[in-house]
């Protein structure tokens, strides 16, 4: 039997995020640890992970995550994730069906917080968690989250 995994506050998440970022430059093995830390640590998600920007495609396409079988590319400007591709700045949604043009992944999915990755100037892709809960995205969530994807850009810019 596995141990049981500890679930940590967002609070906790960053130091071990600055710790797993301070030996590693590789940006997928980075963002294949942060997506394994958030999934494994924080209460209430049932998806997280990162899409990437192809410019060629002018789209994201799935990058290192954790939870069920991912939509695979979403264009710009479509769903919570292209729409915060397109805008470059962090979107919760409390209730991810109320948001007009939701990409469906995981129909358990209620509540979802997206952040776009920026490195000198340049989209670079967006972090995006799911919860089964509606609401579950807190203002400390974002912040601590946006620091965690600053600390993942610091890598990138290094």
């Amino acid at each position: 039997m596995s141990a049981p995994i500890h679930r940590l506050s967002v609070d906790e998440l960053v130091p071990m995020v600055r710790s797993v970022l301070s030996t590693e430059t590789d940006m997928i093995a980075n963002m294949a640890n942060i997506a394994a830390l958030l999934f494994e640590t924080l209460p209430q998600i049932n998806w997280a992970g990162f899409y990437l920007w192809k410019e060629a495609d002018r789209q994201l396409v799935l990058g290192p995550f954790q939870g069920r079988l991912a939509c695979t590319r979403i264009p710009l400007g479509r769903g919570v994730c292209g729409t915060v591709a397109q805008n470059r700045e962090t979107l919760v949604v409390p209730d991810v069906h109320a948001f007009p043009g939701h990409i469906a992944c995981d129909a358990a999915s209620e509540s979802e917080i997206v952040l776009p990755i920026v490195a000198k100037g340049a989209l670079v892709g967006v972090l995006d968690i799911d919860s089964p809960v509606k609401d579950r995205f807190s203002d400390a969530d974002r912040t601590r989250l946006e620091e965690v994807v600053s600390l993942l850009v610091a890598t990138l810019e290094g």
